[in-house]
């Protein structure tokens, strides 16, 4: 517990992040939180963004490829309960998917990239299928779009140092799939919903 308040504590202040919520609030329903990605670091803020009864029952979904090497990362995984995924080596019935929907159970809520990588900032990358199919094999899961602002000039590509600037983590309202969606257009519309997000920033 005094860990995991230190961290979080550390996050926001290297980050300087500022949360807003737009048309919804936190709540301690089963979630997606879906987000740009752009720096390692996202992980960590999107979570220390959420309040404490609303963070402990949120799961960051991570690239074990990453959070698993070293000694510290993977120590920060564990205070912050993410689930690891393999990238790489995927098996059948043990899809990313597959292992979120039975990590997450009927308890938690979970924070995930749909972009499936790091992009440069300048924009949100296309969505990979990963949400679609979550909504689709969980269509009671609230689906909640978060833009992370800043983050790619705080902790560039390849810096191991933050850069003391500002960012803000906004979420947005909640969307499902509706009926007869196509992956397709779901996904257009979920990275809409992101791209807004950005909008309200400029």
């Amino acid at each position: 517990m005094i860990t995991e308040a230190i961290l979080t504590t550390t996050a926001r202040l290297l980050s300087g992040a500022s949360v807003r919520w737009v048309d919804s609030q936190p709540d301690t329903c089963q979630r997606v939180y879906f987000a740009n990605h752009t720096s390692h670091l996202d992980v960590v803020l999107v979570w220390s963004a959420l309040p404490h009864e609303v963070r402990k029952l949120t799961r960051p979904a991570a690239a074990k490829d990453y959070w698993s090497r070293g000694i510290v990362r993977p120590y920060i995984a564990k205070i912050y309960n993410a689930m690891l995924i393999d990238r790489k080596e995927i098996k059948v019935h043990q899809s990313p998917v597959d292992i979120m929907i039975r990590e997450i159970g009927r308890t938690y809520s979970v924070i995930i990239f749909p972009e499936g990588g790091r992009s440069s900032g300048e924009t949100v990358g296309e969505f990979k299928s990963g949400l679609y199919y979550l909504a689709k094999k969980r269509p009671d899961l609230e689906l909640i779009p978060v833009y992370i602002d800043n983050m790619n000039r705080i902790l560039p590509r390849g810096e191991f140092l933050p850069v003391p600037l500002l960012s803000t983590v906004t979420f947005g309202p909640p969307l499902w799939l509706e009926a007869g969606e196509t992956k397709n257009e779901f996904l257009d519309r979920a990275r809409a919903a992101v791209l807004k997000l950005r909008e309200r920033e400029n």
